[in-house]
């Protein structure tokens, strides 16, 4: 079986509704096994992007927070 690497995604927002998407399927009560997993994986892959871009949000609001402070 090959599997393509599929990119998480252009951005945060591109990224949630991906992940809205795998949600609404895994409610679902048909829901295929064999895709089960390949769908909690993508979703693991989305959840570790969005952490990444909210921490580096962070950052930078934090810093330029800091450099506001040091301008007073």
């Amino acid at each position: 079986m090959t599997t393509s690497a599929q990119p998480v995604a252009v951005g945060y927002a591109e990224a949630l509704a991906e992940l809205e998407a795998i949600l609404a399927e895994l409610e679902r009560a048909d829901v295929d096994v064999d895709v089960l997993a390949e769908r909690v994986k993508r979703a693991v892959e989305l959840i570790g992007f969005c952490r990444a871009r909210i921490g580096n949000a962070r950052m930078q609001i934090e810093q330029v927070v800091a450099d506001l402070g040091a301008d007073g």
